[in-house]
């Protein structure tokens, strides 16, 4: 799984930035971005040992993934839910649940989603937001 990005030039700094994850970061150079863009997504799943990679997809796009994938759907469920303002209790109700576990497993990564399900999750947090899934050919073989 890999989450696409933009970077572009901004008067001093390079930005790089997330949109699925609404996220933005900096730096004085083109790859000095990208690192601080890897960085930024390993340091908001906080999970121990988890590593992303950058990929340039072209001159203006690259994408951050992991072969840890349930932790970047952890991110992905985390990051809008609280973009969102809601709690765990309300994510759940929101999915008809009456217990704040049954959106905290797919959270946490306790359970891994069907695409199915992660849709599900997806619209209980974001029902106004289409989430689009594009095939990608980048390698992860360094960082320009």
């Amino acid at each position: 799984m890999r989450f696409s990005g933009k970077i572009y030039k901004d008067s001093r700094f390079w930005l790089a930035k997330i949109p699925i994850l609404d996220a933005m970061t900096q730096g004085h150079t083109r790859k000095e971005a990208l690192e601080m863009a890897a960085d930024m997504v390993e340091t908001m799943a906080n999970k121990e040992g988890f590593r992303v990679e950058v990929a340039l997809v072209s001159v203006n796009e690259f994408e951050v993934g992991s072969t840890d994938h349930n932790s970047l759907i952890s991110l992905l469920l985390r990051r809008k839910r609280e973009l969102s303002g809601l709690s765990l209790s309300q994510a759940a109700k929101r999915l008809g649940a009456s217990s704040r576990n049954a959106y905290a497993r797919y959270e946490q990564g306790r359970s891994n989603p069907t695409i199915d399900k992660l849709n599900e999750l997806l619209y209980a947090v974001c029902p106004d937001a289409d989430f689009v899934i594009k095939e990608s050919s980048a390698t992860f073989e360094s960082t320009p």
